[in-house]
């Protein structure tokens, strides 16, 4: 496995989707690295050379990834929270963030149902 930003990328697949494996790296951003790169997104990553590896890494480098970026999204919630805004308060309540409506639905973000005694509908 070719190791990138900390984080060892699927061999057997094409570049462009092993990159999609770093946290922070989607399709359209690795196709951006690859073309900056001078790379083509078709092949696989064992047949990379050395040298394409290492331009690979220097792209890779300039961007927010991994352990850097997830500080970021941590301290963003925690910054929220703090200044006391409807939205960290939603995100300290473990309830839907974006408006989305919860008396039916939102059971991804509220976990399983708790049950009412006595409660009809």
């Amino acid at each position: 496995m070719a190791r990138i930003a900390g984080v060892d990328i699927p061999r057997d697949k094409r570049v462009v989707i092993s990159l999609t494996y770093i946290y922070g790296i989607g399709t359209t951003t690795a196709e951006a690295v690859l073309k900056s790169a001078d790379v083509s997104a078709e092949t696989r990553v064992r047949d990379l050379t050395n040298d394409e590896l290492d331009r690979i890494r220097a792209e890779v480098d300039k961007l927010k990834i991994e352990g850097d970026l997830r500080r970021e999204k941590n301290l963003n919630i925690k910054r929220l929270q703090e200044i006391g805004s409807y939205r960290g308060s939603r995100h300290r309540f473990g309830l839907p963030v974006r408006g989305q409506n919860t008396k039916n639905n939102a059971r991804t973000r509220k976990g399983p149902a708790k049950s009412i005694a006595g409660k009809k509908k």
